[in-house]
């Protein structure tokens, strides 16, 4: 717990990899919330770190090529840590996540180590096959945590810095958040939610469904 005169230190991670459209709109919103963004390109053939690599506040971080979005997180995370910030946000470059949620996740984590965005809340504009496999994915990842994980594959979340400190995640892809959760449970952090809406686009999903399958699988067995 921070000291009351002293001022709590919240940055956002921001992974992107090919998101020219949006990711100047998202970083523009989140700096209304946060202390600094720190925007991690994964490989982008698109010019969209150019976007965003001359605002003030933003620091961008440029992979050589396409490795994966838990490979960008984990990037982001040691650079946070590394700057001594004491509250991580982290959330997606497309849109599908409002940056408005920011302080009800901050405030959170005065309460949780982890705060996870649950969009089941309100599931009207989610996709029938995203629904099941969210259902089942948060299902078991409950039981083998212990710990009520309500939507596991939400990467809206807010984490505090003891958390990153001691817990890393070594997959590459989409299945490193549902790493970070087991591990954080496994050391004993506590894991909250904040409800966020769900919002869904016309644009086409990076994350390949087999490959999202068996990384799941594999951490799962842990």
């Amino acid at each position: 717990m921070n000291n009351l005169n002293q001022k709590t230190k919240v940055c956002a991670v921001i992974p992107f990899y090919n998101e020219l459209v949006f990711l100047f709109d998202v970083v523009t919103e989140t700096l209304n919330f946060v202390d600094k963004v720190i925007a991690v390109n994964d490989g982008s053939s698109d010019g969209s770190e150019k976007t965003v690599d001359n605002m003030e506040r933003v620091q961008v971080i440029s992979l050589d090529r396409n490795y994966g979005k838990g490979y960008a997180l984990q990037i982001g995370f040691n650079e946070s840590i590394k700057q001594s910030f004491d509250r991580i946000i982290t959330l997606d470059a497309d849109k599908q996540h409002n940056p408005a949620f920011i302080p009800e996740f901050i405030s959170q984590l005065n309460y949780f180590d982890i705060v996870i965005g649950n969009r089941l809340n309100d599931t009207k504009d989610m996709p029938i096959q995203r629904f099941l496999s969210n259902r089942i994915t948060s299902s078991l990842l409950s039981i083998k945590t212990g710990q009520k994980v309500w939507d596991s594959q939400c990467g809206y979340r807010g984490y505090n810095a003891a958390v990153l400190k001691n817990v890393k995640s070594y997959s590459p892809g989409y299945e490193a958040e549902s790493e970070m959760i087991i591990y954080a449970a496994r050391a004993g952090f506590k894991i909250g939610c904040v409800n966020i809406p769900t919002i869904y686009g016309n644009e086409k999903s990076k994350m390949n469904p087999v490959e999202a399958i068996l990384g799941f699988t594999k951490i799962l067995f842990k």
